[in-house]
Parts: C-alpha cells; structure tokens; sequence
C-alpha cells in the first residue's frame, strides 16, 4: 500500500493534523478525532476508553499522560469524564461506578486531591509530587464536579465536593492558570447561576489583574509564566473559554479573543500538530500529549466558528 503523502501546507487544519494523529496518537485520541472530523462512532470512543478503566470505578494507565502507572488517580478520571461528557456518554452506570470511585478516594472534606498516594513506586511528572495525605485541590475537583452538573448527574458525592468548590473558587486571590481553569470548569456547570456569574465576573478581573492570560500575543514576553511553569508556559483567552458560551469568554474583548484564536491557529505545526507548552519529563509524557492538544485546539477553533474542515 502506497504512504499516504504529506499534507500540503494549503490543507485544511483537520486535513494536516490527520497524518499526525494516525501517526503518533494513541488509539484513544485516534478515535476521538475520527469522532469529532470524520464521522466516527462514539462507541467506538468509548471502547477505547474502557482500556483505562480499572475495577475500582476510577481510571489509570497514564490516561493523563502525566501520572504514569495502572492506578486509579482523580486526575485520570476528570479525564475520562471529560471524554465521555464530549461524546454525550456522561451518564448512567458508568458514572455511578465513578461517583463511588470519587467517593473513596476523597479527603476528609469531601474534594478530590491532585494526586492520591497509591501513585507512590509508579513514574509522576515532578511538579505533580506524590505526598502520603494530600490536601484538597480545586485543580482535580472542579473539572469532576463541573461536567457531573453539566450533565445533571446527582451522587452523594457531589454534595460536598461542590461546596468545596464554591468556597475555594470565592476564596480565590492569588492563582495560576491551571487553577484558574479548574474554577472555570466548575463554574460552567455549577447550577446556581447567578452565584457562578458573580464568581466568573470576579475572577475575570483576577485574571487581568494578575496577567494571567496573553492579551496581545505579538507581546507575549511582556506576561509572566507562573512558578513552577515550564518556560513560555503562558495561557491565552482561548485557554479559558474553549467555547464561546463559556462564563470565561465574558473575560475578553472581542478583539482579544480573535487574536488568541489566530495565534493557536498559527500554533499549527509542520507536521500536522499542536505543541504542548508544559514541561517535557519524559519522552512518552511529551508523544502522547501532543495528539491530546491536536484534537483539543481544532476543536476549541471550530466551537469558536474558525474554519477547520
């Protein structure tokens, strides 16, 4: 059989990126591109997901590339949520056996930590540290109890898990841009919402405060990368409001968040894909976490009304 030819650089960005992800994704980001640019089943999605699924209801296997290792971890499992809640599979059994999971692995107050101790012996990026009684973290619980909401999922679980999140979101004064991603994906699903609106708003004036975003990307360098960042580790409108709906999107002007989807259009690579802008530990971390952006930068350009296909 003939190889297939490199795309032209004249090809559309899904018809560039295509090459890339059958090239180096895993099967699990093969499928979710074929899901979302060519007509592919979300069944299809959701077998290779259930590779990553362990007994105890949460999910392992470095399906965040980040925490390597079989073991269940929150950080995998707000993962997987976030697959299926992309695939409008956000639900049923499925998501009671992961409430049980969540529901296990909480800390006294009822949130998820970043990571939980059983990832101790197994390989972990080192600014993800493994310690033995983990604090809750926004960073892990409010992507989990945001998508439950979203998708009027009810657990016990989630009684206090939210109540976390809305006392860590208004507590908020100094942050970082991970964290600050976190509270908006809380907030976006968040049922009350007037009280999310009124939290939104007051972050919105954080993120500016704190040049947490890169409004004027022909000045990048004029923003600071945040402790512990890789460098040029720096977030831009798009980072935060992936779609226009999104409670972040009210953050920016118009005409900033033109310039922040130009600029990841042009973030493009020769090859099809998308760079990760974290910090490169190891060289599987970095190999599967570029199709993991690929799939996620077409798909913020394309909900944003940016041209794709």
């Amino acid at each position: 059989m003939a190889e297939k030819p490199l795309s032209s650089p004249h090809a559309t960005p899904v018809a560039r990126a295509e090459r890339f992800v059958w090239l180096t994704a895993r099967v699990l980001e093969q499928r979710r591109f074929a899901y979302h640019f060519l007509r592919g089943g979300a069944d299809q999605v959701e077998t290779a997901l259930s590779a990553y699924l362990n007994e105890d209801g949460g999910y392992g296997h470095a399906l965040e590339p980040d925490l390597r290792g079989p073991v269940s971890q929150p950080l995998h499992t707000a993962h997987g949520l976030r697959v299926l809640d992309s695939i409008g599979r956000c639900g049923g059994l499925r998501v009671e056996r992961i409430c049980r999971y969540l529901t296990e692995v909480s800390t006294h107050d009822g949130a998820l930590p970043a990571v939980h101790p059983s990832q101790r012996g197994y390989p972990a990026a080192p600014f993800v540290p493994v310690v033995d009684a983990p604090p809750s973290a926004l960073l892990a619980t409010g992507p989990v109890v945001g998508v439950l909401h979203r998708n009027q999922v009810w657990h016990a679980w989630l009684f206090r898990a939210t109540e976390f999140c809305w006392s860590a979101v208004e507590s908020l004064e100094k942050s970082h841009p991970y964290e600050i991603q976190a509270a908006v994906a809380f907030l976006d699903g968040a049922p009350d919402r007037a009280r999310a609106e009124a939290a939104a708003d007051r972050l919105g004036r954080l993120v500016r405060e704190q040049r947490l975003a890169v409004l004027d990307p022909d000045r990048e360098e004029d923003y600071p990368v945040a402790d512990g960042y890789a460098p040029g580790e720096r977030h831009f409108p798009h980072d935060y409001a992936r779609v226009p709906d999104s409670l972040a999107a009210r953050w920016f002007t118009a005409e900033e968040m033109a310039r922040s989807l130009d600029r990841l259009a042009a973030d493009q690579e020769e090859d099809g894909g998308w760079p990760i802008r974290w910090r490169a530990w190891a060289p599987g971390s970095a190999l599967e976490g570029r199709p993991l952006v690929t799939v996620e930068a077409l798909r913020t350009l394309r909900a944003h009304g940016r041209p794709v296909d």
